[in-house]
């Protein structure tokens, strides 16, 4: 049985590797191209969601610092894996690059790309986010997804965390996910 959990968990592995491979068999891109790729990735992201949810500017605004990962690439056979890279915004200036990774178990099959945006709503969730190099979601803060009404005006009952968080999928904003678990460390390049 251990062999097979790992036999599963070396697949999820593979897959969410190739599913970042490039097509390109040219040099690997330097720090600064990854740099401005991300960034590129984050401008979108974040007009993605000003343009499909309600008053999600505003709230943007408000918040000491957006975590934001453009593409977080998810796959599953019987155990969960996702990743993605992004960058954190204060003030509007990127202050940083982050990964993401998470593995979750039970039953699921699939894959899927998301976006995830994580708002820290105070400067004392800011701080401790910045004050190491690592940061688990859940564990070193709870974190609230926010849902949007029928009309993708977001859900002011559910930003009520000091960390809050946007789900997007090429649909819109995504309402069935649990960020819990999900390990965010610093890129250093």
């Amino acid at each position: 049985m251990k062999r097979r959990t790992m036999m599963l968990v070396a697949g999820a592995a593979g897959a969410m590797t190739l599913a970042g491979c490039s097509t390109n068999m040219g040099a690997a891109p330097t720090p600064a191209q990854r740099q401005a790729t991300i960034n590129q990735g984050v401008d979108s992201t974040l007009a993605t969601l000003y343009s499909s949810v309600v008053g999600s500017k505003e709230l943007v605004g408000k918040a000491r610092g957006v975590l934001v990962f453009p593409r977080v690439l998810e796959g599953a056979f019987g155990i969960g894996a996702s990743g993605g890279d992004g960058a954190l915004r204060i003030d509007g200036a990127t202050k940083g690059f982050y990964n993401t990774r998470s593995v979750s178990f039970g039953f699921q099959a699939g894959g899927q790309s998301t976006a995830h945006i994580y708002l820290f709503m105070t400067q004392e969730a800011l701080d401790r986010f910045l004050s190491g190099n690592t940061w688990t979601a859940g564990a070193d803060a709870s974190v609230s997804m926010i849902r949007a009404g029928a009309n993708a005006t977001i859900d002011t009952a559910s930003v009520s965390n000091s960390v809050n968080a946007f789900v997007l999928t090429n649909s819109g904003l995504f309402g069935g996910v649990n960020l819990n678990g999900a390990r965010i460390a610093k890129i250093d390049f």
